[in-house]
């Protein structure tokens, strides 16, 4: 039988804390409904290993007397090897119909680049858990629903439909409006001022409790799209990190210049060579928050959008390659490295200007667990 060549590798989803935890969120899913002895397990296991745990993650259980207990202190909580065998063990089925995409968004939703991974997080990368997660990430990368994680930008075809999401309350009323050359030189000049100050003024021990600027995605002010899922509308409604609750949005239709030249961010591979060909360094900015997700203390890059910009059009991250990439250290050369913070998959950034359709507008709001197109009156 042949190969198709952009089918999904199961080894990716077990690359990166994205894929990881994607694995461990299907699985929880699936529990929730046929195992609840998973589900718990997991529950509990994250909880335990979580390093906000007793401070910002509590647990509590009513006693026999009505009082409010500390859980923490109950019986021993299921250790990373306890949910390995019972997910060992579990009948799963096919992935198949919103659970994926429930799972994928859980994912992205739960990315963090500025503290510690939480405790799904350290319980997907706990080494007992991999065997495990295996047969999970065969599972998912073998589902039709994750058919398109490894296409380009749009699909196949360079002239397929990108959507524009624009979230209810984050466009303020009278705010500047610039092209694309002008945002990325604004930026270009905003990181040189900011890593200036970072190391006049900021701590130098990568360890120091300090909080700073954390993201390497182009400007957020360039145009961003993704492609519509049929059933689910733009991914870039559910696909999001750090999402602050939105519960409407209007999306419309943008139109690509003619022969767009798009760099595809598949892997770490491809992220390491726009850090190698275009670096700007960052370790004064970044060296505590990056510290604080990766463990790592070096010295660190990201690319120069506005250098990028004199080569290509747009850079396109694929559901792929955010989920073998996002939020791990990538090595770049000798001891610079980089990663890969606050771009949602499937997200292309476009680094030139671009004809924004608007009578393709739509209004669509957020269900208790998807989003719906609003209908006319």
């Amino acid at each position: 039988m042949a190969v198709d060549p952009a089918a999904l590798d199961p080894a990716v989803l077990l690359a990166g804390p994205r894929g990881r935890r994607l694995c461990l969120e299907w699985a929880r899913t699936w529990s929730q409904n046929d195992d609840e002895r998973l589900s718990s397990a997991i529950f509990y296991a994250a909880h335990n290993l979580d390093p906000g745990r007793g401070v910002s993650r509590v647990l509590f259980s009513v006693g026999t007397d009505g009082s409010d207990r500390d859980a923490d202190h109950g019986s021993k909580p299921p250790a990373p090897g306890d949910v390995a065998r019972l997910l060992a063990d579990a009948s799963l089925t096919e992935p198949g119909g919103p659970a994926v995409m429930s799972a994928l968004a859980a994912a992205v939703g739960n990315a963090r680049y500025w503290q510690p991974p939480d405790g799904e997080d350290v319980l997907a990368a706990a080494p007992e858990m991999r065997a495990a997660l295996a047969r999970v990430a065969h599972l998912l990368a073998g589902s039709p629903q994750a058919s398109w994680w490894t296409t380009p930008a749009g699909g196949p075809a360079r002239d397929a439909e990108q959507w524009s999401v624009e979230f209810a309350g984050t466009t303020v009323d009278g705010e500047l409006v610039r092209n694309a050359a002008e945002i990325l030189e604004l930026s270009r000049v905003g990181r040189v001022e900011e890593e200036a100050l970072a190391e006049r003024d900021w701590p130098a021990d990568p360890r120091a409790s300090f909080s700073g600027p954390w993201w390497s995605k182009p400007p957020s002010a360039l145009t961003r799209t993704t492609r519509a899922l049929a059933g689910v509308g733009p991914a870039g409604l559910a696909l999001v990190e750090d999402a602050l609750g939105w519960e409407a949005a209007t999306v419309h239709r943008i139109r690509p210049p003619r022969d767009t030249r798009v760099y595809e961010i598949d892997g770490p591979d491809a992220w390491a060579h726009l850090c190698r060909r275009y670096p700007v360094r960052v370790t004064a900015a970044r060296r505590q928050v990056w510290y604080q997700t990766t463990g790592r203390i070096g010295l660190w890059v990201m690319p120069d959008w506005a250098g990028v910009a004199q080569d290509v059009d747009a850079v396109h991250l694929t559901v792929a390659g955010y989920l073998a990439t996002a939020g791990r250290t990538i090595q770049v050369d000798g001891d610079v490295a980089s990663v890969l913070a606050g771009w949602d998959p499937d997200q292309t950034y476009w680094l030139t200007d671009v004809d924004h359709d608007h009578s393709t507008d739509q209004v669509w709001h957020r269900g208790e667990s998807e989003w719906a197109r609003a209908t006319d009156a």
